[in-house]
């Protein structure tokens, strides 16, 4: 079974093949973004990928739309919401400043770490 690690956060948790980061952080309460539900819409579920880049489905001329407009993107940089496991192993992603910064923006009542 595939594990998807939040290196800041210090969160793992093991998740079926076919489950995107997006879903595995909503799954362990990880602080990333999704203004737009998931739907390649907005980058605010942008994540750096740091481990098991190949065992995620590629990225898609929609989602490297959508990064052109994100901030701070680098050649490890994903959409959450689209990039799916698709095979067994570790996936280590640190969770961008911009989906933190939107994640805490849509949950007010989560108290943001010093």
């Amino acid at each position: 079974m595939p594990t998807v690690k939040f290196v800041e956060q210090g969160l793992e948790v093991d998740v079926p093949l076919g489950t995107s980061i997006l879903q595995a952080s909503k799954q362990i309460g990880a602080p990333e973004g999704d203004a737009c539900g998931g739907v390649c819409a907005c980058s605010t579920c942008h994540v750096y990928v740091e481990e098991g880049h190949d065992l995620l489905t590629e990225a898609e001329e929609e989602e490297e739309d959508i990064l052109d407009k994100a901030f701070d993107v680098r050649i490890n940089s994903r959409l959450g919401c689209q990039a799916k496991i698709q095979r067994d192993g570790l996936v280590s992603v640190r969770i961008s400043r911009e989906s933190k910064d939107a994640y805490y923006n849509e949950h007010p009542d989560v108290e943001r770490p010093a």
